[in-house]
């Protein structure tokens, strides 16, 4: 039994990312990290607000921030966006940008 719904699930994620990729922009269709970050999303409660800020925005801040080789940009339903990236000092970690624009370690 759990085997079948566990397949029905798979079935209904599978069909609904599909409408949701046939729904993206030309943009994201076309940019995996924007339809991974749409992806993402879709996961979020109905009450969750959601910011107009893309990948774009947020690893320009995290550039500005001393950052480079930004990569993995994931927005969170409470638009944290999660990537990661190497340090001012050269060392590879996890960085966080939160909606306020501040960019912090994150969880290394």
């Amino acid at each position: 039994m759990q085997r079948r719904i566990g397949l029905l699930a798979t079935a209904v994620v599978v069909a609904g990312l599909s409408t949701l990729s046939s729904n993206l922009p030309a943009q994201a269709q076309s940019d995996p990290s924007a339809a991974q970050v749409r992806i993402q999303l879709a996961g979020c409660e109905a009450g969750d607000r959601i910011d107009g800020t893309t990948a774009d925005d947020a690893r320009k801040k995290i550039e500005a921030a001393g950052y480079r080789q930004v990569r993995d940009l994931v927005k969170g339903c409470d638009n944290f966006w999660h990537a990661s990236a190497v340090s001012k000092d050269g060392t590879p970690g996890n960085v966080l940008l939160t909606p306020q624009g501040e960019v912090w370690p994150d969880g290394n």
